[in-house]
């Protein structure tokens, strides 16, 4: 293979996957939360027709602060699926944590991926 067409590596990031919890922990269509660090993340279990799916998202509300989003209803919004805030209602997509209503609000995420019966989530090790 000739330099030219050789495969570079990127080594400025390295992902670990973690363990969270196990497959039999999340509720479907609904929010449960794990802690990862110090921090509290809320995944969502949606069991659809076309395959399953699980989210990961930060659990701490950015408009109050306070830690509820595990909590908040799950649903689908102009095409989004979303979870809505139980406090103050913002709505945020559960693809990459955008808010619908807020722009400025945003919550976390992290790829996540169910793995036999652990529930894994991406971390960047460097």
């Amino acid at each position: 293979m000739s330099p030219s067409n050789a495969l570079q590596l990127d080594t400025s990031t390295a992902t670990q996957w973690r363990p969270l919890c196990s497959r039999h922990d999340l509720v479907a269509n609904s929010g449960v939360v794990a802690w990862l660090d110090g921090e509290q993340v809320a995944l969502f279990h949606l069991p659809q027709a076309d395959g399953e799916r699980v989210f990961a998202l930060d659990n701490r509300d950015p408009k109050s602060g306070a830690n509820v989003i595990g909590r908040g209803i799950v649903g689908q919004l102009k095409g989004d699926l979303v979870i809505a805030s139980p406090l103050y209602k913002q709505h945020f997509r559960l693809e990459d944590g955008s808010c619908l209503e807020y722009p400025e609000q945003r919550l976390r995420t992290w790829p996540v991926r169910v793995n036999g019966d652990a529930v894994e989530v991406a971390i960047d090790t460097l």
